[in-house]
């Protein structure tokens, strides 16, 4: 297995650090440098990649969670509670449910959020200017499908709104200290002894071009939404506490990832496909060239979690290069999304 995943991201170009699942057991196996200058393995202990979107589902599953908490308070709220709730000065708030939020149905049309504008934001400059970015521009229809990375920022938000401490605390309480993830990291905390990676390109006749880094004033825009630093492994971990009964119970997980709201296979931060057996994210940040991609059966039995650093082509070029490698874990199993 470790000669077959090498061999295929050397041939392809393109370097990282995956774990990869089969019949329940993780092995991770990584290729080439994480910060070529230094001479920095991928795969190294002090190596902690940025997820990007990966992150998404664990900002839907602290909603769950807290509204899990209040279901028997006042403060009680449901999928279809509208975000005016927490929003009041957000246009068509009223007519956007939190639901709709968590399945990128908002009709919230606003781009920009990984435009580099050159701040250190706080979680409250973020979110603030998320909704003034969102008033700015003229809003589509709840109910209409648009992948936008404000929804979960929004997200945060009401994380800190309802629990009345930030994305922040809620993010290490809830999840690293639950799991003991000795790995796991929002940007502003990872520690001095830990580094984030270099992202390349293969230029067509060598690797390790256009070094690219997840700069602080990028990070620091997207709380919720793309500013967790992992690896593979406690990644791993991540997915099974999502179903164990440590983040979410197998019921809270089919909830979240069956709302009501939901118009494709997205709902809370994950791609569920083949009825339900296959669960799937994609990951990336404007201006780098990582590239973070899981599928996994939902039992989290088998499957792959790569973390690129060099990448060589696009999206799905990025998905065929996992989809040889899951072929290989169990043939006849994943799907080439």
């Amino acid at each position: 297995m470790r000669n077959f995943v090498r061999n295929v991201l050397a041939q392809n170009n393109s370097r990282g650090s995956t774990v990869i699942i089969k019949n329940g057991r993780p092995q991770q196996i990584s290729l080439g440098w994480a910060w070529y200058g230094k001479k920095i393995g991928n795969g190294n202990d002090r190596v902690v990649y940025p997820t990007g979107s990966l992150q998404k589902v664990l900002t839907a599953a602290m909603v769950i969670q807290l509204m899990n908490e209040k279901w028997h308070t006042h403060d009680r709220f449901t999928q279809n509670t509208k975000i005016s709730r927490w929003y009041p000065n957000l246009k068509n708030a009223d007519n956007i449910t939190l639901g709709e939020l968590m399945t990128h149905t908002s009709g919230i049309t606003a781009t920009n959020t990984e435009i580099d504008r050159g701040n250190n934001n706080t979680e409250d400059d973020a979110i603030n200017w998320a909704v003034d970015n969102a008033n700015s521009a003229n809003p589509g229809t709840p109910g209409t499908y648009l992948y936008n990375n404000t929804n979960f920022i929004l997200l945060a938000g009401i994380i800190k709104k309802v629990s009345g401490e930030s994305y922040e605390t809620n993010f290490n309480n809830r999840i690293i200290n639950k799991l003991g993830l000795a790995n796991t990291f929002l940007y502003q905390n990872i520690p001095s002894w830990k580094t984030d990676p270099i992202s390349y390109t293969w230029d067509g006749t060598k690797n390790y071009q256009d070094a690219q880094y997840v700069k602080r004033t990028l990070a620091t825009q997207l709380p919720g939404a793309g500013n967790m630093f992992t690896t593979p492994m406690d990644y791993y971990k991540i997915q099974l506490a999502l179903t164990d009964g440590t983040i979410l119970s197998k019921s809270d997980f089919h909830y979240l990832t069956h709302l009501n709201s939901k118009v494709t296979d997205y709902s809370g931060g994950l791609y569920l496909d083949n009825g339900d057996r296959l669960k799937s994210a994609y990951g990336n940040l404007t201006g780098t060239h990582f590239g973070m991609w899981f599928e996994m059966t939902t039992d989290n039995r088998n499957g792959l979690i790569m973390f690129l650093n060099q990448t060589a082509g696009d999206e799905n070029t990025q998905k065929q290069i996992g989809y040889q490698i899951l072929e290989h874990i169990k043939r006849n199993t994943f799907i080439a999304n």
